[in-house]
C-alpha cells in the first residue's frame, strides 16, 4: 500500500492506491487544518482552500494525481509543491507537510530525516477480491455426482 509520511507530526499511514489526501488525514486523526479551517471549511470541495499541505522531495511526479483545475486556479499564487488535499489522489508513496504556513522550529530537521528513511513503494492498485461462483454451476456439479 502507498504510504503518505506526514512530516509535521511524524507519522507514516497506509492508504490504498487512489484514496484522497484528506479523507485519509482525517481518518487517521491528522491535524490538516489551522484554526480558520476548523472553525469553517467547505468540507472537501475546493472552495475553501484551508486544507492546502506542501508535498515535500517528491521523488516520483506521479505520487499525487495532477492538480485539478480547481488547484490551478485556488493556489495560483501559491508554490507549485503546494496541492489542495481535498482534490489530491494518491498514487504512490508521498512525504507531506501539513499546514506548510505554520512555523516549524526543526523543519529543516524533520524533512532531512523523513527524505532519509525509504517509503514503500506499495501495490499500484486496489485489492481484488474473489467472486463468489454462480449458483447455477454448483447445479450442475450436483446433478453430475448423482
Amino acid at each position: 500500500m502507498p504510504v503518505i509520511r506526514f512530516v509535521r507530526e511524524g507519522r507514516d499511514v497506509e492508504c490504498y492506491p487512489g484514496e484522497n489526501l484528506r479523507e485519509v488525514a482525517l481518518r487517521e486523526g491528522i491535524a490538516l487544518y489551522g484554526l480558520k479551517g476548523q472553525l469553517g471549511n467547505c468540507g472537501g470541495c475546493g472552495q475553501c482552500i484551508t486544507c492546502f499541505v506542501d508535498v515535500v522531495g517528491e521523488s516520483s511526479p506521479g505520487s499525487l494525481s495532477g492538480r485539478t483545475a480547481v488547484e490551478e486556479q485556488k493556489l495560483r499564487r501559491r508554490p507549485q509543491t503546494w496541492r489542495l488535499a481535498c482534490q489530491a489522489l494518491v498514487n504512490q508513496s508521498v512525504l507531506v507537510l501539513t499546514k506548510p504556513q505554520t512555523g516549524l522550529a526543526d523543519l529543516d530537521q524533520k524533512v532531512q530525516k523523513a527524505k532519509a528513511e525509504p517509503l514503500a513503494a506499495g501495490p499500484t492498485a486496489w485489492p481484488v477480491q474473489a467472486s463468489e461462483e454462480d449458483p447455477a454451476d454448483e447445479t450442475t456439479t450436483s446433478d453430475e455426482e448423482a
